[in-house]
């Protein structure tokens, strides 16, 4: 049956100076353009849309001084010309206004460029009023209803299609039956009335055949984008979780056997084979030698009893576990030295698994079962705050599903060794990072002093992993890690599970707030908060706090 291995603190100890410094003031490097990045499809073809919009623009510029400096060589009709330089005239002007207007992207509106296209509508027809219905002229008209149905709107590029067939043909009829009088350059004179219409419904099939094709055409776009985002997705976070098993394999791989101390006896107990080993510690199967009750006994590991600092905090673990009581956190049967002065824990030997084994096993947790991890897990944490403790250490490792009598099953707080009680006047880590890159707090990752706060933003973290079945950081190394949990924020948990509420977004967004006071004072409030948004009824107080967080620090808007 698979056991706890409480001493497994995968603890990373590096000098503040290795995270790497932000650039600009605040670390809020890349919190604009986490903004203005494309996160989804329809996002990333408006991007798209701005910068063919200019170069349309541009373009029919040019088309408009070409056709100004054509009028001065041609005949005509004169009448018809003055109308041709008026429609130019107009048109120029409401274009050189856009382009001076979407210099800045944000200012883009599909209404307003819907406006500019009927300008540009009126000053193409008067061109073809000019040159002829029956001229190449029409060919302009083409190009727009192409141009106007690659949008967004598909509201808005029906009108601008159904706007151009009426005209067109309510000039072509008006033109057969005589109610207008074609001044065209070239004229229909010697067509049927019936040619001409057949002529004229050709040129409504091409009218047709533009808008339907731009049409299909972005929608395969949409479509093929949306299909590359989910395939990125899943490699994204196939990566991120062969990451995390990478990491327990190498946990794994280093236990199992003989240690150092089986066989030999410590206190009341006599250690058997070695189950788990951390950045300090060992942890032995151990028994009672009177008893026969299973414990599992913790020892400093030998390179570890040459530092004092470490000797020294591994006697703090044992001094903040023996001070705990909670059902929540493993509880300490005895504290002692062996005969060459070593120091070890005994604790209760917990049978089950941690919470790294549920996730590789499932990868996510329903979102009611994060909301009891989070309660249960609270608990312990509480226990701790009130007794003076901060963990520091929160992670899926040190969260353990253990099977309690009745076939209940408890979740439990392990490892303490890396906490900080908060009536000690210093710290042995000063000036050090201390803790698990992809679960600790940004104030913790600076090296800076750390409340209760720290924990609740791992816990928040850990709610995030079981979630959306990936952690919120995951780097290439160690400081790039710890520079993504200061200065960035990760993906939003709803894009990468689509089946959570919104709300989930926000509760999460207060969890990972970057300052402590910006998150939730205890884990009732982070559990009580959950499990509203997953119902989707979070209440008002919570939904405004959490948009002064978002504008400060967005979600990651990369994959």
């Amino acid at each position: 049956m698979p056991v706890a291995t409480p001493a497994g603190h995968s603890v990373h100890n590096l000098p503040t100076q290795s995270l790497p410094a932000a650039r600009g003031a605040g670390g809020s490097t890349d919190e604009t353009s986490m903004r203005t990045t494309a996160s989804t499809p329809v996002e990333a073809l408006r991007t798209d849309e701005v910068e063919r919009t200019r170069i349309f623009l541009k373009t029919c510029m040019l088309i408009v001084v070409s056709v100004v400096v054509a009028l001065q060589l041609l005949r005509g009709d004169p009448m018809a010309k003055k109308a041709v330089d008026a429609g130019c005239a107009v048109a120029a002007l409401t274009m050189m206004g856009l382009l001076w207007h979407i210099r800045d992207p944000d200012n883009y509106s599909v209404h307003k460029v819907t406006l500019v296209g009927y300008s540009l509508l009126v000053c193409a027809y008067t061109g073809v009023y000019y040159w002829g219905i029956y001229s190449p002229a029409p060919a302009i008209i083409l190009m727009g209803i192409y141009f106007f149905s690659l949008g967004g709107s598909g509201l808005a590029s029906a009108a601008i299609y159904i706007t151009c067939a009426l005209v067109q043909a309510g000039l072509s009829l008006a033109m057969v039956t005589g109610l207008l009088t074609d001044r065209g350059m070239i004229q229909a004179s010697e067509m049927t009335a019936r040619e001409q219409l057949i002529t004229q419904l050709v040129v409504q099939m091409l009218f047709a055949c533009a808008f339907l094709i731009a049409r299909a055409s972005r929608k395969a776009t949409v479509d093929a984008i949306e299909q590359l985002e989910r395939a990125v997705r899943a490699v994204s976070a196939r990566e991120a979780l062969l990451l995390e098993a990478r990491q327990d394999l190498d946990r794994a791989l280093q236990i199992g056997g003989p240690g150092r101390f089986s066989e030999q006896r410590l206190g009341s107990f006599v250690l058997g084979n070695l189950i788990g080993r951390g950045g300090m510690g060992e942890v032995y199967d151990a028994r009672h030698a009177e008893t026969g009750e299973p414990v599992a006994v913790k020892l400093l590991h030998p390179h570890a009893l040459g530092n004092p600092d470490h000797v020294a905090r591994f006697v703090r673990e044992t001094e903040a576990a023996a001070a705990l009581r909670s059902p929540h956190v493993v509880s300490v049967l005895e504290v002692g030295r062996t005969d060459g002065e070593v120091p070890y824990l005994a604790m209760e030997r917990l049978r089950g698994n941690d919470l790294a084994f549920h996730l590789r096993r499932r990868r996510k947790l329903g979102p009611n079962k994060v909301v009891e991890l989070l309660r249960q897990v609270g608990e312990g944490l509480e226990a701790a705050r009130a007794a003076g403790i901060v963990h520091r250490d929160v992670k899926p490792q040190n969260l353990f599903l253990a099977e309690a009598e009745g076939g209940r099953s408890l979740w439990k707080v392990l490892d303490f060794g890396v906490s900080k009680l908060s009536d000690h006047g210093g710290t042995l880590t000063k000036g050090h990072v201390v803790g698990t890159p992809g679960y600790m707090a940004p104030e913790q990752a600076q090296g800076k002093p750390v409340d209760h706060r720290a924990d609740l933003y791992a816990l928040a973290a850990i709610a995030y992993r079981a979630l959306t079945g990936r952690p919120p950081f995951t780097g290439k190394d160690v400081p790039t890690t710890l520079y993504d949990v200061v200065y960035k924020m990760p993906k939003q948990p709803s894009e990468l599970a689509q089946h959570l509420h919104g709300d989930v977004d926000l509760v999460l967004a207060i969890g990972l707030a970057k300052k402590p006071g910006n998150r939730f004072d205890n884990s009732r409030e982070l559990a009580d908060a959950l499990a509203d948004a997953v119902r989707g009824e979070l209440a008002d107080e919570l939904r405004h706090r959490v948009g002064a967080l978002l504008s400060s620090h967005w979600w990651n808007t990369r994959l």
